[in-house]
């Protein structure tokens, strides 16, 4: 059931900002097993559910959005120029396909022919202002009328499974969180739970501070990504999480030091349950825990992740095993906190 809905999460649109097709799904899916539903300002879902044991509510968060683009331009030519929405790996995108604009409009990214490039743009890293978007238009006044400034786009995958259980699409960096959250509301819970879906966490969090500056947690879990170190030209000693090797425990990363007893907690919970966990690399990047943890007061903050190659690009790789470990252990987590709240 995990991966049908990673599946279906990861076809719908969701470019920072324009999450309106995910939120729509989440609200909905929610709203046949949470007690109450509610979508507040910024356009987080918001999901409450009664568990058994009603001391402390625990805050479990994921985002819904995805990198992307803007269309900022127009060429003479009839090209649309863009700006990235989102951290992208400006490498990856060459060639591939994407859907601008609520009606989907097809465009394939370009850049200047090679044959026609100096060698030392062959060498460098492309530029976003020297990409543009070919969405067969025959001059700027027609690509106006097909597109306008400020439609977003995003990146044109297909889910696939492949390989010894890996699978392959877009936007899985953060779709599984939610997948993730939605088999956790499907079951009775050991405690109250919030489950919050967050907007706009790839363009700086800005979701999550909204929503937990307004639910106040003491104590929050993060379902989110690591990068996957174990690629070709990355030396083992220097993997720091791998596919295929469990749940990742971060510590801390870009934007947060996480609460050592319920990084505890989680690790002691792994080894008891048998769950493969394993720790992250060197994690530059900043997350929803930032917010959640820095909003009012505070709050107690603990994340759990699953290893991702190519993240943030048009085909990111998962493990299917990597996801069960990282469900498998948000339910033992919060059986683990029910009986200390119990004690």
């Amino acid at each position: 059931m995990l991966l049908n809905e990673l599946n279906l999460l990861c076809l719908l649109p969701g470019v920072a900002s324009r999450e309106e097709a995910v939120r729509d799904y989440l609200a909905s899916a929610a709203e046949r097993y949470a007690d109450e539903v509610r979508v507040d300002r910024m356009g987080n879902v918001i999901a409450s559910k009664q568990g058994e044991n009603h001391a402390t509510p625990v805050m479990l968060t994921a985002h819904m959005d995805e990198v992307g683009v803007m269309a900022t331009g127009f060429t003479d030519s009839g090209c649309v120029k863009f700006d990235f929405v989102g951290e992208v790996d400006r490498r990856t995108v060459i060639g591939k396909r994407v859907f601008l604009g609520k009606a989907g409009m097809p465009g394939v990214f370009g850049m200047k022919p090679i044959h026609l490039t100096s060698r030392e743009e062959r060498q460098s890293y492309p530029k976003t202002g020297s990409l543009y978007i070919d969405i067969g238009a025959k001059d700027k006044a027609e690509a106006q009328s097909l597109v306008s400034r400020g439609d977003v786009g995003v990146f044109a995958s297909e889910f696939l499974s492949f390989g010894e259980g890996c699978i392959k699409s877009r936007a899985i960096s953060g779709r599984l969180g939610c997948a993730v959250l939605l088999e956790l509301m499907k079951q009775p819970l050991p405690v109250d739970c919030t489950f919050v879906f967050t907007v706009q966490e790839e363009v700086g969090a800005r979701g999550a501070f909204g929503a937990a500056f307004g639910i106040k947690p003491e104590l929050a879990l993060v379902i989110s990504s690591a990068a996957a170190d174990d690629l070709p030209d990355v030396p083992p000693e220097k993997w720091g999480c791998a596919l295929g090797k469990g749940a990742v425990l971060p510590a801390m990363d870009g934007g947060t030091i996480y609460d050592r007893r319920l990084f505890a907690l989680l690790r002691d919970t792994a080894e008891k349950a048998q769950i493969p966990w394993q720790l992250p690399g060197a994690q530059e990047e900043k997350t929803d825990a930032m917010a959640v943890q820095r909003s009012r007061s505070g709050a107690r903050v603990a994340a759990i992740a699953a290893p991702v190659r190519y993240a943030r690009t048009p085909s990111e790789v998962a493990a299917e095993s990597d996801l069960e470990a990282v469900l498998h252990l948000a339910e033992a987590f919060l059986e683990a906190v029910g009986k200390e709240q119990e004690g």
